[in-house]
């Protein structure tokens, strides 16, 4: 259940090669044959690959009837230009891993090791290497993929890194650990008309203006409420950037967080009907469509014991401090059709945020978040 110093070493590199080659989400096609590659040596028993687009699914069998349990890394990065100074930093312009998926799938990958070595006692261990998980599609057309029925969980794991918290600690709990989330972009629909007669177009302007204060309006509930909504405004835009044209069209994109998705089903009505009612009484025309859908993500209870007799098993602090977050994470779509569980690991409190641009995934957290994953699984496996 151990890795040797080698092992830790290599895995090391790996994370630092995937780190200066990322791709962004929905284009990982280099980063997963590199997957494919590295635990192909491991010597997996069957190796699934391009699931709900460039996902890799490596499985090792016992050969016993048992659950599947799978562990799940992200392979996509961001489109941020890297300025940590490291010499492995990214030699792809304005793309970086600055959330630290390079080093979850290099947890993954001294799993594949480890299992390679020993399979489990019975049932099977998945490794699922997701794409696209930054923008909220990855987990969900993974799981729409006729090929993952083949391989669908009976308990489904992942982690990922926190700066903020003290380095080796865990944060976890049973419940919502990160909320629902989604981008609304309003188009709105109008006249153009030369600028020194604009009473002769139809403008977006007013119904701008009045939009972007009454959207986060919508929002209720403290955020320890089940009820908790809110609305954040991060993008306006009307006309083109001439000044001769009074505009006839203009956008505005928000986002809306829940912590339930039942509540993110109200949230969305209520901010359409909003739009529907300033457009009309402004005489323009109004859509609307959805981008980066997160469902909420929700932890087991008894998937949560699992890693808490883990965590416990190998001297982990562990508590609830800090959940759940605001943040969201596309894991949650596993739980609809598994037992699963999310937990996150301390990257250190000084350590630079995630999606900062000095941000750097701190290597020593590979033998620590892969043991807690070992244990786990050899507790329910043998």
């Amino acid at each position: 259940m151990t890795l040797t110093n080698r092992d830790i070493v290599e895995l090391t590199a790996w994370r630092r090669k995937l780190h200066q080659h990322p791709e962004i989400s929905n284009e990982e096609q280099k980063t997963a044959s590199e997957v494919v590659e590295f635990i192909g040596e491991t010597k997996p028993d069957r190796i699934l690959t391009k699931l709900g687009g460039y996902g890799v699914a490596a499985v090792y069998e016992s050969g016993r009837p048992g659950p599947t349990v799978m562990f799940r890394s992200e392979l996509d990065a961001l489109p941020i230009h890297e300025i940590s100074g490291v010499l492995h930093a990214s030699l792809a312009p304005g793309k970086s891993h600055m959330c630290g998926h390079d080093g979850h799938t290099a947890m993954l990958g001294a799993l594949g090791r480890q299992f390679g070595r020993q399979r489990p006692a019975r049932g099977r261990v998945v490794l699922m290497f997701q794409p696209a998980e930054e923008t909220g599609n990855g987990a969900a057309d993974v799981v729409a993929d006729p090929r993952f029925g083949e391989i669908a969980p009976d308990f489904a794991f992942s982690l990922h890194n926190l700066p903020g918290v003290p380095f080796g600690e865990v944060r976890i709990r049973t419940g919502v650990v990160n909320c629902a989330s989604r981008g609304m972009r309003i188009v709105l629909e109008g006249k153009t008309a030369h600028s020194s007669m604009p009473e002769t177009g139809v403008s977006p302007m007013l119904a701008i203006s009045e939009l972007m204060p009454s959207l986060p309006k919508l929002g209720s509930g403290t955020f320890a409420d089940d009820e908790f909504g809110m609305v954040t405004i991060t993008h306006a835009a009307m006309g083109e950037a001439v000044f001769g044209i009074a505009p006839g069209y203009g956008e505005v994109w928000a986002t809306l967080r829940t912590r339930r998705d039942e509540r993110m089903a109200n949230l969305c009505a209520a901010a359409e009907s909003l739009v529907m009612k300033i457009a009309s009484r402004n005489r323009l025309s109004a859509r609307f469509d959805y981008h980066e859908i997160f469902v909420a993500s929700v932890n087991a209870s008894d998937a949560v014991e699992h890693l808490q007799r883990a965590l416990d098993e190998e001297g982990i602090l562990h508590a609830e401090d800090g959940l759940p977050m605001r943040a969201s994470e596309d894991f949650g779509v596993f739980g609809h059709n598994a037992s699963s569980a999310m937990f996150f690991l301390g990257a250190g409190e000084q350590h630079p945020a995630l999606h900062n641009p000095d941000y750097d995934f701190p290597d020593d957290l590979i033998p620590i978040g892969s043991k807690v994953f070992m244990r786990t699984a050899r507790n329910i496996l043998g």
